[in-house]
């Protein structure tokens, strides 16, 4: 016997049921339907079924859209008389047919319901109780009695797609069907009662729709073209941002950085944020200060707090340029070491993380490494939501990178610099997910740079697909090549006295080896890097601890040293590439440390300080028994500093340890009586002949590079001795000390006294960055930087606005076949720089002539504050409103789905043919596309959509052609397929971040259904969606933790719940509360489909 009841599952669901009854019903007459939930759609699905049926009445309850009422915060509402009832249902039929998909399908069904309730086929009524939650339907023959047939079903389900179990994703309804005289007649007489309480709802009162939804209402294409504006725009209508102005005094004017600014703002406006990567001389500094200005403008000097973020040795600069400008009153300035003062908040002379508006990061490359404190507490400053938002709206910050070389080495140098002003998988860019973009690009990387032979080709690919796709969106940069190719810039730079010196192409010095050296050489690498000579095991301590000390206290412990181990090994190689005198000292250092570490054993305590730096410390006299008295107390803080015993290790290590140090020793003695110098002799020949002869160096001044402070020691000494004549020698330690010095004798915009102290500069990369060293036309790279861009940051000190020579000379030693073989320097940096070539174009060859050029004009020429084509749309439709203030108020309130077709002769754009451009808006972003008659989708500008909607006042619309439906589907599709990527938890990362954030989004998961507090009930939900969308890096690996901890028993549920809080409030996840109980429990529809803004087609 079968069942009564029966659910959406398998193939027994209410739509199935309801056709059924009315196929085999042969007497049937009516249709009586009480329902919670009315939706036209389940209407629609029914209707073909219901023409026959004479009698057809439905009465809706509690008709509320929950996602809508939820997003407003209004819960549940309720009816309290015949006029509220029917407004209340009126809307919601409104608000339906908005919501409903877009389709012609869709549209017939919506005016054939209307068409039945006019011509009075059916009728409907809406309840003014609360109290009404039943659903039941009835068929009833035109007279019920004991001896006809007649069937009730009841149950859960509402007359929508879902309820009748023929969505995609049918709800889980649970129903009965009854055909018992009883029990139908029971119902029916309920129905009758209810039906007597409610309030009718007209045809006069359904044709509202026609005035408040684009199915029944006309539009013309100039109405569009300001729809498309005012919804482009926004509040920024409402305010009227003032031209930056005149320069302070002591700046030039110069147009390609009025057209930067422009164009900056722009970006900072629609993305929250963007490079500006001028290369190095152009004046970024000025730039991105007439920026600043420009914001503080449009978003009013009493809302605006700016923060300054950059390196020690450029405080000066920025602190000058803002005075100048007059801004300095608004802004805060930090060094990039400090950052924690903000985000602990603890400094009363920096505002709250909250407050700042707009924040500059200059040398923004230094922010790469994403587990670095300094990314971490950069990105928490950058998105925590802003406390209150001034005339430029929104909670979000714009952020400002500016860098010459915001790629370092990686793609990924690129991702995690967009992340702190992007979220991982919800960008505002045309690629939303950004983790699933370049994670099969950083993979591919990987494995290009691991092979022998790097494929540079296929670099170049790569690059170019990142170029294409992220960097020309949020990117301005301008080379000296980009402005020679502009007749108006040229212009402006002779009128001026402005000129750009050329570069020369890379000049490369080779050196070579005796007999003698050159075993002695092969037999130093082979020792310092084959698996049964040196390990460094000095390096690797915490590895060879005993597994249960290990596991609890250091993570990733094998992993960390045999990263130490291959740091080292590199650094061996490359001092020995340096010079020899500088390998001569890092070997006896490297000895020293390993001795130590012996002497420990010996004695019955190994320490292990990570926050000590030990070796400095017995260098200085203390003994072990202080080093271990200052670890036990450093070890409260950190347990990760300790002191073991020799029993605690595995008896491998202190073999190893020894078996160094004795490789060590041996390669001291065989190098101790080394005298000869070859790389230093065809320095001194090159130096000779053509680093001072004045045909090439007419001011006689050098600068000279080195990674090695060793090396520049030496240099110093046998430069000074050989030439008779002082050299300045910058590091790290004097930099500060000496940067007047440095001014005064090698920068030609220096305003004091010039001076000729100093003929030779010998530095190491503390000089690559933040200084002018133009009174020089001539740069030596001693040795080859593990970091490339290294190299374009060092032409860049001399290659500037104002150098005093026409030609810049770059000398390149080469590193040694026989150390190239095993650290690959010159593959690295060929590698490195054509990737950032193809990127983002450079002027020069840096380093060698296999590197291929290419020029790429990542900013818009002629962006002048008149002129700027953006600023052009927003003065029209602001000049529009003012001038007609209901016009425009009418149009503002044009239902969303807008649309008309158009005839091909008067649109701008070319190959428009049969192709519809769509608008489409969601709270994350928006994206304009154009759908050809293929349905091919392609992604458009705004300028470039604003070319396809602009129209004048007289042209008419046209009726809509047949393939206007599918075309805007299409967009839909694209614009939900790339937001889709968003909630894949594959692993897309070479680091597996989308899977430790798939273990945080169910650890968040399951603490959420086990806590019993509100408040971690709130933070779990409102964590969960910040990794969602992958807003910060660090995050979800310190949420797994938690984890990790709980399953060891190292903390207990109470404490995770408290842990829990913490973290909610370091990331202010209870800032976006209210949002994020709006999007609670609801469908992921919902969060990824956009409105469809508006639509115009192209007919012939």
């Amino acid at each position: 016997m079968s069942s009564k009841f029966f659910t959406n599952n398998n193939d027994r669901n209410l739509f199935d049921k309801f056709k059924g009854i009315i196929d085999q019903m042969k007497d049937l007459y009516a249709f009586h339907a009480v329902v919670g939930y009315f939706r036209s759609s389940g209407y629609f699905a029914l209707q073909p079924h219901l023409q026959n049926i004479k009698d057809i009445k439905i009465l809706v309850g509690i008709n509320v859209d929950q996602m809508f009422a939820e997003a407003q915060r209004k819960g549940i509402m309720y009816f309290g008389d015949e006029t509220k009832t029917k407004d209340e249902f009126l809307k919601w039929f409104i608000q339906d047919i908005k919501e409903a998909k877009y389709s012609e399908q869709v549209e017939k069904g919506v005016l054939q319901f209307i068409n039945d309730l006019m011509d009075g086929k059916i009728e409907v009524r809406a309840h003014n109780s609360k109290a009404i939650h039943a659903k039941f339907y009835l068929f009833l023959p035109e007279h019920h009695t004991t001896h006809s047939d007649g069937w009730v079903i009841m149950g859960s389900s509402n007359l929508t797609e879902a309820g009748l179990g023929i969505k995609k994703s049918p709800n889980y309804e649970l129903n009965i069907a009854l055909k018992d005289y009883d029990d139908v007649e029971f119902t029916k007489k309920e129905f009758i009662a209810l039906w007597e309480q409610s309030t009718p709802i007209l045809p006069a009162d359904i044709q509202q729709f026609k005035q408040k939804t684009h199915i029944g209402q006309t539009f013309t294409p100039y109405e569009l073209y300001i729809k498309f504006l005012i919804e482009y725009f926004g509040k920024n209508i409402d305010y009227d941002p003032d031209t930056v102005g005149d320069l302070p005094k002591t700046y030039k004017k110069l147009s390609y950085q009025i057209d930067a600014v422009n164009q900056g703002f722009q970006m900072l406006i629609e993305h929250n944020g963007f490079f500006l990567a001028d290369v190095v001389g152009l004046g970024k500094t000025v730039v991105a200060a007439m920026i600043a200005k420009r914001f503080l403008i449009a978003n009013g000097s009493l809302n605006t707090k700016i923060l300054v973020v950059y390196p020690p040795a450029l405080e000066k600069n920025w602190k000058n340029t803002f005075r100048l400008f007059g801004i300095d009153r608004h802004t805060k300035f930090i060094t990039n070491g400090r950052l924690e003062k903000i985000v602990n908040g603890d400094d009363l002379n920096y505002w709250a993380k909250e407050d700042y508006d707009l924040i500059l990061v200059d040398e923004a490359h230094r922010y790469r490494n994403h587990t670095s404190t300094m990314f971490g507490n950069l990105q928490r400053i950058c998105k925590a939501p802003r406390n209150g938002e001034g005339l430029v709206h929104g909670t979000k910050k714009k952020v400002m990178l500016i860098s010459a070389t915001p790629l370092n080495n990686r793609p990924q140098d690129l991702y995690y610099q967009l992340l702190l002003f992007q979220d991982a998988r919800r960008s505002t860019l045309p690629v939303t997910n950004l983790q699933s973009f370049f994670g099969p690009i950083i993979r591919e990387y990987r494995e290009i740079m691991q092979a022998d032979t790097p494929n540079i080709e296929r670099i170049r690919e790569l690059y170019g697909v990142i170029r294409e796709k992220i960097i020309s969106q949020i990117t301005v940069r301008r080379t000296r090549r980009d402005l020679k190719n502009y007749p108006k810039y040229i212009d402006d730079l002779k009128a001026q006295g402005i000129e750009f010196p050329e570069i020369a192409a890379p000049k490369p010095k080779l050196y070579e080896l005796n007999s003698k050296l050159s075993k002695l050489f092969y037999h130093t690498v082979f020792y310092l890097t084959d698996t049964d000579k040196i390990n460094y095991y000095r390096y690797q301590a915490i590895a060879y601890l005993k597994p249960e000390l290990r596991e609890n206290q250091y993570e990733q412990a094998v992993l960390v040293s045999q990263s130490l181990a291959g740091i080292m090994k590199t650094l061996m190689i490359k001092r020995l590439e340096s010079s020899f005198k500088a390998f001569k000292i890092s070997l006896q250092n490297l000895s020293t440390a390993t001795s130590r570490m012996i002497e420990m054993f010996d004695k019955g305590k190994v320490l292990i300080a990570p926050d000590l730096r030990v070796n400095d410390l017995m260098e200085k006299g203390f003994s072990i028994e202080d080093l271990e008295a200052m670890i036990m107390e450093m070890n409260i803080e950190n347990p990760r500093n300790n002191v073991f015993t020799p029993e605690d290790f595995d008896s491998t290590f202190i073999d190893g340890l020894r078996k160094d140090n004795s490789l060590l020793k041996e390669l001291i003695k065989e190098w101790a009586n080394i005298e000869e110098d070859p790389k230093l002799d065809a320095f001194f020949k090159v130096l000779n002949d053509e680093l001072l002869n004045t045909s090439i160096n007419p001011t006689g001044q050098l600068v000279i590079f080195t990674e090695s402070t060793d090396t520049a020691n030496y240099l110093q000494e046998k430069v000074e001795e050989h030439l008779k004549t002082k050299v300045l020698n910058i590091s790290s330690d004097n930099r500060s000390k000496l940067f007047e010095t440095i001014q005064e004798n090698f920068d030609a915009n220096y305003i004091g006294e010039r001076k000729s102290d100093f003929k030779i500069l010998i530095t190491t990369d503390v000089l690559a960055e933040g200084v002018n060293l133009h009174r020089c036309n001539v740069i030596v790279n001693y040795d080859t930087p593990w970091n490339a861009t290294r190299l374009m940051q060092r032409i860049g000190r001399v290659n500037r606005i104002g150098s005093v020579a026409g030609v810049i000379y770059n000398y390149n030693f080469y590193p040694s076949q026989q150390g190239d073989d095993e650290i690959k320097l010159y593959s690295n940096a060929l590698v490195k720089l054509q990737g950032f070539h193809t990127a983002f174009g450079e002027d020069a060859q840096i380093y060698t002539h296999e590197e291929m050029l290419e020029q790429f004009e990542l900013f818009k020429e002629g962006l002048k504050d008149d002129e700027d084509k953006r600023l052009q749309y927003l003065r029209f439709i602001r000049e529009f409103k003012d001038n007609n203030p209901k016009e425009f108020k009418r149009i503002k309130q044009f239902p969303m789905k807008a649309r008309t077709a158009r005839k091909l002769e008067n649109v701008i754009k070319e190959n428009t043919e049969q192709s519809t451009v769509v608008f489409l808006k969601s709270p994350y972003k928006m994206e304009f596309y154009q759908v050809d008659k293929d349905t091919k989708v392609n992604a458009l500008s705004f300028l470039e959509a604003a070319q396809y909607f602009e129209a004048n006042t007289t042209e008419p619309g046209f009726d809509l052609p047949q393939q206007h439906y599918t075309q805007v589907e299409a967009a839909l599709h694209t614009f939900e397929q790339d937001f889709l990527g968003s909630t894949s938890e594959t692993v897309t990362t070479g680091d597996k971040a989308d899977a430790i954030s798939a273990q945080a989004k169910k650890f968040l998961r399951d603490m959420k259904s086990i806590t019993k507090r509100d408040d971690v009930k709130t933070a779990c939900l409102n964590l969960s969606d910040l990794v969602d969308k992958g807003t910060f890096t660090p995050m979800p690996n310190e949420i797994r933790k938690l984890r990790q901890q709980l399953d060891k028993k190292q903390i207990t549920y109470s404490q995770v719940d408290n842990l829990i809080i913490m973290i909610a409030k370091k990331y202010d996840a209870f800032e976006n509360e209210d949002e994020d109980k709006a999007n609670e429990n609801t469908e992921i529809d919902s969060n990824i489909s956009p409105d469809i803004v508006l639509s115009e087609t192209f007919i012939d």
